[in-house]
């Protein structure tokens, strides 16, 4: 009997495949990764309008409250479009994998269920944030800031639970392959869920708290060294800066949890073709024909970083089924993407301990160091190179599964329709709500250049006298209002 092993020839494999997948897997690739960008501001952009506010209102600091009150309405306008774009991947799970949502669709949706219900609180709360200011009293409008970072959160976490079922399913009973029972508890809070929220909350804090110090880490470069653009700075970067570490050390965990749970994907990471021991961590390369190429290899240490031995014994790509292994295509982009997400977080963490010794040694010298300020400015787009190589990943890194284990991608694909229309639409839809998003922002920011705020002083300085700082306060509301 003639045998062809598929993975070795992927045209053959390719022909093997539903006619839709591939359109419907680049039009997911493409909503998620334009998607994932704007999850970091409604995370944590909130909360760090909230550490300003609460600033502002302790320690009578006018700028602040004026960081804290443009904040609120940057992260109105990324609400805005994240529900756009959010409400068309939540269309796609059922138009393009009816599969998926046909078979596991009583497990799957649950954690879409609880989303949808922190949407709407977030919403709420939202508009009440945004339209309290100078309505409310000052401390009861903070607080109605509160509900908005903790609904976002909870959004946040209840998709992360429902893609990691995808990767660690549990919750669930099967009988002659039907889901006949589900227990909503243990969907939500599966084997995987803990360690990829925390990752993924960490990386919103790093990629918001990045993204908006380089924000004013390219003021100051320019000129604008007032206290505005300094606590603007100082209040996101540190607070990226210090997730960055935590967020190192889970990724590492998370990384043990994949060598445990998902071989394939780790082997993918590793670019191991053949199972072993003492393996050495490669960096960069491609795999061809079954062999690693022009990487750099590192003795011992993928064994050592996965059981803390150089004994461990690592599942290699060969000893994986081939009507289930990944492509050579595919575990090229998945080690690459974990190359570049290890690479980008070391740059950060280098930019971060920079950071540390300035503010240590050289404080005064914070805003006027242009060497340090031009990293802190690159560091938003590395932030997000880093982000969209994680998502990349996890979701490639899980292919030919959509649920491992018990549902191949290509299973769960529609069989319906031209999908490269439709992709093509929603290609023109995104770019157009980007742009269009990406025009407001630039307005809001001329309007605030304008306005001016390069004498807005900190108000517990020497020049800062009771009526002095009233009367720079009912200005302030004035041109508030006027801009608004």
């Amino acid at each position: 009997m003639l045998t062809v092993d598929l993975a070795r020839y992927p045209l053959l494999l390719a022909a093997a495949e539903p006619d839709q997948l591939l359109p419907a897997r680049e039009q997911m690739a493409f909503t998620l990764g334009f998607h994932i960008i704007l999850v970091p501001f409604g995370v944590a952009l909130t909360s760090l309008m909230l550490i300003a506010n609460y600033r502002g209102l302790r320690k009578g600091d006018e700028a602040a409250l004026l960081l804290a009150r443009r904040w609120s309405k940057v992260a109105a306008v990324l609400f805005a479009v994240g529900a756009i774009t959010g409400t068309v991947l939540s269309f796609e799970l059922g138009l393009l994998w009816p599969g998926l949502m046909g078979k596991y669709g009583a497990a799957f949706g649950f954690p879409f269920a609880i989303e949808g219900l922190f949407f709407f609180l977030e919403a709420i709360f939202v508009a009440i944030y945004i339209y309290g200011w100078d309505r409310m009293p000052p401390w009861a409008h903070f607080w109605s800031g509160v509900p908005v970072a903790l609904a976002s959160i909870g959004g946040a976490g209840a998709v992360i639970a429902a893609n990691s079922w995808m990767n660690q399913p549990g919750g669930i009973t099967l009988r002659n392959g039907q889901l006949v029972d589900v227990r909503p508890a243990e969907v939500f809070f599966n084997n995987a869920f803990w360690l990829q929220f925390w990752h993924m909350l960490l990386a919103a804090y790093i990629v918001a708290g990045f993204c908006v110090a380089s924000v004013y880490a390219v003021g100051m470069i320019r000129g604008r060294r007032g206290h505005y653009q300094k606590l603007g700075f100082l209040i996101s970067f540190i607070t990226a800066a210090v997730a960055l570490p935590v967020q190192i050390f889970v990724g590492d965990t998370i990384a043990r949890q994949v060598f445990d749970s998902e071989p394939a994907k780790f082997a993918a990471i590793e670019l191991l073709p053949n199972t072993g021991t003492h393996v050495p961590e490669t960096l960069g390369g491609v795999l061809i024909d079954g062999e690693v190429r022009y990487g750099i290899s590192v003795p011992w240490v993928a064994s050592i970083l996965a059981g803390f031995k150089p004994s461990t014994r690592i599942q290699g790509l060969n000893s994986i089924p081939a009507d289930i292994r990944p492509t050579t295509a595919q575990v090229n982009i998945v080690h690459w993407a974990f190359d570049i997400m290890v690479g980008t977080s070391m740059l950060m963490l280098a930019v971060a301990a920079w950071f540390v010794w300035v503010w240590w040694k050289r404080r005064h010298t914070l805003q006027t160091n242009r060497w340090f300020l031009g990293a802190a400015s690159v560091c938003g787009l590395v932030s997000i190179a880093s982000l969209e190589a994680g998502w990349v990943t996890t979701e490639v890194g899980r292919q030919p599964w959509i649920v491992v284990g018990l549902l191949r991608t290509r299973d769960a694909v529609t069989t319906q329709g031209n999908l490269w229309p439709t992709f093509a639409g929603v290609l023109v839809l995104y770019l157009a709500v980007g742009a269009g998003a990406i025009w407001v922002l630039l307005s809001m920011k001329r309007r605030w250049q304008k306005q001016g705020d390069e004498n807005v002083l900190v108000p517990y300085g020497p020049d800062a006298t009771p009526g002095s700082r009233v009367e720079r306060s009912e200005r302030s509301e004035r041109s508030e209002r006027k801009v608004s």
